[in-house]
């Protein structure tokens, strides 16, 4: 397991340090999904996204460039507009099937987290190249449901198509 070293404030909660494993990609579908794998064990689990976060991911992976910024180009020139750097993305929360994350910024030296669809964080955290974490609660939540089908069956009703 790896924690990560969170100085002098320790968080109330273990998270987990995770990897990218797999894109999955399937035009024929709104439902695309990646897999996230524990990066010191075994456990994995797969969160449902939409199309256009699925190919921001995979092009952010693969270090391919736009002409023109995308999204989350304009989300990482943002933060290093503002002077902040991005430490890391925490997926928060499991409910109703849906996932929820956090960007964890630094700025000033003070740290400020941002609410996240978990696409979005997982996009900005390949481009900027920054730890990707699970609460291990979560974590825990996902890998003992039952359940043969993703968590999250379907993008948020606010996903863009």
């Amino acid at each position: 397991m790896t924690v990560y070293d969170w100085g002098s404030h320790p968080p109330e909660f273990t998270v987990i340090q995770m990897e990218l494993n797999k894109i999955i990609i399937s035009e024929n579908t709104a439902q695309q999904v990646i897999v996230l794998k524990e990066s010191a064990g075994a456990r994995a689990f797969p969160i449902v996204i939409g199309l256009s976060e699925a190919i921001a991911i995979d092009r952010n992976f693969k270090a391919q460039k736009t002409p023109r910024p995308m999204t989350h180009d304009l989300v990482e020139n943002v933060i290093k507009g503002l002077d902040a750097r991005l430490e890391r993305i925490v997926v928060t929360d499991l409910k109703d099937r849906t996932f929820y994350a956090k960007l964890i910024l630094r700025r000033n030296g003070k740290t400020v987290e941002v609410d996240s669809r978990p696409s979005d964080a997982i996009a900005v955290a390949v481009l900027m190249k920054v730890p990707i974490y699970v609460e291990e609660r979560v974590l825990d939540d996902v890998i003992s449901d039952p359940s043969p089908e993703p968590p999250d069956l379907a993008p948020d009703e606010d996903e863009e198509e």
